[in-house]
């Protein structure tokens, strides 16, 4: 990387810090700005709060101007492509020339239809624009809303506890617990951070769960995922999924791609997959699981209810690549998280 953008990196990793102050659920990215002067001091600096309030460069503008200081000349550091469009708020791109900014530097393009080639509109206006400035970073920090946006449907991660041997369950059907309280914390805090957990039918039938994200004391998060029953079973009674703690859904098909557009459609970005073996192996099956979390305890339990079941998968020709991104203890337990790798998974289905 050419030393003019290297010069931006540190100001660039401190507006991906302030970026995980904005909320990861919901419709819009987690975006960080900073303001910095020639000298590379940060004056002022914003993020996104979520859907409806000002966007990162805003914030960052409002911030300089309560210091009493003026943008005119100074560099604006950005997460994300600054948007090109009117929407709840308006577009930053636009706000960045009004204030007079020389220079304007962001990690990653904006992947949105009516929001991207904020760039051009910045260029247009005879301001320097640089990209790219710790893009990788950028992309994995924003890897659900770029890949949701990308594809055009939510985000899907799939999520299972098994033990070492890579079953889901005793033959009984009992699987309390098989993780460890560390990692069923865990699991609670990322539930509070996605926009849906999907199960299907069998799941609610057999387990009963209520499907919330809650506290170690057993409170609720402050912001609860809409719960999702997928399957042509009519699910009716007093099952948990159903109580007031959160909104829950159920669509009555068996199509996988229907619901996820009937889920994007309704606004949701991330959706956490947590039902069954044959819910989650449907999914790796048509390719559309973009990550995959498992929380592996250190017990052995045999039988066959093992975590995946048929994925199409054949020969070790077939077999489907993942890359680890993390792999660390967890109280007792391994956690793992895992990427398929693109170029070895091609398949797809309706």
């Amino acid at each position: 990387m050419p030393a003019e953008t290297t010069a931006y990196e540190a100001p660039m990793r401190r507006a991906l810090e302030l970026a995980l102050n904005g909320p990861a659920f919901g419709i819009n990215p987690q975006v960080g700005a900073v303001l910095i002067n020639d000298s590379f001091e940060i004056l002022a600096e914003g993020w996104h709060m979520g859907a409806g309030t000002e966007h990162a460069e805003v914030a960052a503008l409002k911030a300089l101007a309560a210091k009493g200081i003026s943008p005119v000349g100074l560099t604006a550091v950005v997460t994300l492509e600054p948007c090109n469009h009117t929407g709840r708020t308006g577009p930053c791109a636009q706000a960045l020339i009004e204030a007079g900014v020389a220079t304007v530097v962001f990690a990653v393009a904006d992947p949105g239809v009516a929001s991207a080639k904020g760039a051009e509109t910045i260029e247009a206006a005879g301001i320097k624009v640089i990209s790219g400035v710790l893009a990788d970073e950028a992309e994995e920090q924003g890897r659900v809303w770029l890949t949701a946006n990308r594809l055009g449907r939510p985000f899907v991660t799939l999520k299972w506890a098994s033990s070492l041997d890579g079953r889901s369950a005793a033959e009984d059907g009992t699987s309390k617990w098989i993780s460890g309280p560390v990692s069923r914390a865990d699991t609670h805090l990322r539930r509070s951070q996605v926009d849906a957990i999907l199960v299907g039918t069998r799941t609610v039938l057999a387990d009963d769960p209520e499907l919330t994200a809650r506290t170690t004391t057993g409170e609720l998060y402050s912001h609860q995922p809409l719960r999702v029953i997928l399957g042509e079973t009519k699910i009716e009674g007093n099952f948990r999924v159903f109580n007031d703690a959160a909104e829950t859904v159920q669509y009555e098909t068996r199509s996988i791609h229907g619901a996820l557009a009937e889920l994007w459609a309704r606004g949701v970005r991330h959706v956490w997959v947590e039902g069954g073996p044959k819910v989650a192996s449907k999914f790796v099956k048509m390719g559309l699981v973009d990550e995959v979390l498992v929380y592996q305890a250190p017990m052995l339990i045999g039988g066959d209810r093992t975590s995946l079941r048929n994925i199409g998968v054949e020969t070790m020709a077939q077999a489907i690549h993942l890359e680890f991104k993390e792999v660390r203890t967890m109280g007792n337990d391994i956690f793992i998280r895992a990427v398929p790798i693109a170029a070895n998974n091609k398949k797809g289905g309706n």
